[in-house]
């Protein structure tokens, strides 16, 4: 049997979510280990980390109509376009906040996104410019 691949990110975890769940709704058996990849869990486990989320008020309504409308377009909004840049504010606040619980699962692996949200400053440098530390 063939090892399990997590995603590389929360992005990709929701667009193979959506999909799966679009096939369902369409009258397609989601059967584990039938996809051309092995993966680590199965649609309702990423929609069950979006749920407890939500629960804690840490995704709101806005944030899943974003996610469901892009997902369901198998693609995240592109910031460039003027009309989906708002979306992808939104979006982007979503997968970040997902990005961590499907860590956590195993579902995401790879290089943790920073975001643009933290840089790295060598202490030298800091105390340099900042007056001594």
């Amino acid at each position: 049997m063939a090892k399990a691949e997590p995603f590389r990110s929360a992005e990709e975890a929701w667009i193979w979510t959506m999909s799966a769940l679009v096939a369902r709704h369409e009258g397609a058996r989601i059967v584990a280990g039938a996809g051309s990849k092995q993966r680590p869990c199965e649609p309702d486990d990423v929609v069950k980390c979006l749920d407890r989320l939500y629960r804690q008020r840490r995704i709101d309504l806005v944030h899943a109509r974003i996610m469901r409308l892009w997902g369901e377009r198998g693609m995240a909004p592109d910031p460039r376009q003027l009309s989906e840049r708002n979306d992808w504010r939104i979006w982007n606040e979503a997968m970040q906040r997902l990005d961590w619980p499907l860590r956590m699962k195993g579902i995401v692996a790879g290089e943790t996104p920073l975001g643009g949200m933290a840089e790295v400053v060598e202490l030298a440098a800091r105390s340099a410019v900042g007056g001594g530390v």
